[in-house]
């Protein structure tokens, strides 16, 4: 969820096989970091490489720790550095080993990814105090890969900071064409930071697109950050983008897509122990508003055979009851307990995902109450006060889902399911074949009920209102959103878990590296048996490739 100054299946998987097939080119280079099996490569730093390739060219970094002891402005930024900056398209930056080469954000001469508050890099000094860093920034460069390595340590600050990966496509222009296709994959984002004295210099996000047309992320980790694991925001409704076998956990949020829609496909995927494990959002930022699934130019996607490309797919949303983690701004206002959040979302399908121990709700439907103008899509002003922006969800699809052991706080809307909606109108959501996995109806009472009043997403406009009435008090009362700024929302039925202390988590043990990291890399001292290829982005199908 950005942090603004507002308050507040088979064929698929094939299809990008196919275009992850490498194609021959002659003249690409590679250009080696650091020592790997004895062999010396031409370069001591990421960025010396980075600025020396070319488009077409391969980044080999041997395993290390790379500190970042000097960054990089992105260009025509004064807030805004990195720690490794790409700014040129077809680069294929490559580790030899996901979890020993790493790209650290802390001091020369320190220990990996070192905790202390001394070890740190704050960045660049600026007037408002240290503007933060970023670490693997690709800056508008269209085709660019990231793959097999562990970024840490990378805080924030006055600026815009505190990203671990970060594929930019020009955040905060409201355009989405700033950049073209990636692939991430075999990646770790983390942190090991945090200070409750100053919890703005804790890391942001994890693994993030924003501004971006096109691409994957495969087999990757994000962990200990204050907004989200994940983010992918500031597409609209192209946004063309998949995430595959990602796992997020000890977060603020697992995963938070803001104004993110049309053909994005989230599959396959783990979210568990954070606060909120996942969140698709509209909001005022990362504009333009609202976030809407639907696909481009009223197309059809054959994964849902609707007019409702975004999809969340065969994922395990399991046990995010932490609030001891890092977190600031309207991500702190994720419910804990909560396995998913659809706040204003519209247009979306959840189908064939497990939802198991998240004990408020298993997955919940909201409105978005932000504030200021654009309010694109939403609602300005009214009954939240002159500022105000209302953005409320509808036509979201929740089918065929398995719901195991959520709601043990024991209030009374806790359950599988919680709805609320606040305005007159829009289409409604439908709810069909969602159950238990004993396989009885899906909680509390009213929420089973929905899938006998609403089974089929056909249009027809719903009530406001007409959710569980005990939802919305309760809902409110967990996230701690002030309708009215200075007055908490009150706790109709007791308090939910708040955070004690924060607790920063190591990296789990066995996460998978590249099986062979010279796969597809052109002839070289460290590859003697590969062969000169160029690969081809694989990014997300068109809407209807399933």
């Amino acid at each position: 969820m950005r942090r603004t100054a507002f308050a507040g299946a088979a064929s698929l998987a094939a299809s990008v096989a196919v275009l992850m097939a490498p194609v021959a080119v002659a003249g690409a280079h590679v250009l080696r970091v650091g020592t790997y099996k004895g062999v010396a490569g031409q370069y001591k730093s990421i960025q010396a490489a980075v600025d020396a390739a070319k488009p077409g060219d391969w980044v080999l970094v041997a395993p290390g720790d790379y500190k970042t002891s000097s960054t990089r402005l992105v260009p025509g930024r004064t807030n805004e550095a990195a720690g490794v900056l790409l700014t040129k398209s077809d680069v294929y930056l490559r580790g030899m080993n996901r979890n020993t080469v790493v790209v650290d954000g802390t001091k020369p001469g320190t220990s990996k990814c070192s905790s202390k508050k001394s070890d740190q890099n704050f960045g660049p000094k600026s007037a408002n105090g240290p503007i933060g860093t970023n670490g693997v920034v690709v800056w508008k460069a269209s085709d660019v890969w990231v793959q097999n390595l562990t970024a840490c340590n990378f805080l924030g600050g006055s600026g815009t900071a505190g990203n671990g990966i970060w594929w930019n496509g020009g955040d905060g222009s409201g355009k989405v064409f700033g950049g073209h296709g990636y692939l991430g994959s075999y990646l770790n984002a983390t942190s090991t930071y945090f200070d409750p004295s100053n919890p703005g210099t804790a890391a942001t996000y994890g693994i993030f697109s924003s501004n971006w047309n096109g691409g994957t992320w495969d087999h990757t980790y994000a962990s200990n950050f204050n907004d989200s694991g994940y983010y992918i925001g500031a597409c609209q409704q192209i946004c063309n983008q998949v995430v595959d076998h990602a796992w997020g956990e000890y977060s603020a949020l697992g995963y938070s897509g803001s104004n993110s829609g049309g053909s994005l496909i989230i599959k396959n995927s783990q979210f568990d122990r954070n606060e909120d494990g996942f969140d698709t959002n509209s909001q005022n930022g990362d504009n333009p508003p609202p976030q809407n699934g639907a696909c481009p130019h009223n197309g059809t996607s054959p994964i849902t055979h609707t007019h409702s490309c975004w999809v969340f797919m065969n994922n395990y949303v399991h046990d995010n009851n932490n609030p001891n983690v890092p977190a600031l701004g309207p991500a702190a206002q994720g419910p804990v307990g909560t396995g998913m959040s659809v706040s204003g979302g519209r247009n979306d399908t959840i189908i064939s995902n497990r939802f198991v121990n998240n004990n408020a709700w298993g997955i919940i439907f909201v409105p978005f109450l932000d504030s200021g103008k654009p309010c694109t899509g939403g609602t300005y002003g009214g009954t939240f006060g002159a500022d105000s922006c209302l953005f409320d969800g509808f036509g979201n699809a929740l089918l065929n889902n398995t719901f195991t052991h959520n709601g043990s706080y024991g209030h009374p809307s806790n359950g599988d399911l919680g709805w609320v909606s606040l305005e007159n109108g829009h289409p409604t959501n439908c709810y069909r074949a969602n159950k238990q996995s004993g396989g009885g109806a899906i909680t509390p009472a009213g929420a089973a009920a929905l899938q006998t009043a609403s089974p089929f997403c056909t249009g027809k406009a719903a009530n406001a209102g007409a959710s569980d009435p005990q939802f919305l008090g309760e809902v409110l009362c967990d996230s701690q959103v002030q309708i009215v700024s200075g007055t908490p929302s009150a706790c109709p039925n007791g308090q939910y878990p708040r955070r004690t202390t924060v607790v920063m988590h190591a990296l789990p043990r066995g996460l998978k590296s590249m099986p062979n990291p010279c796969s597809g890399v052109p002839t070289n001292p460290w590859c003697p048996a590969s062969k000169p290829v160029r690969p081809v982005t694989p990014v997300a199908p068109p809407p209807g490739l399933g």
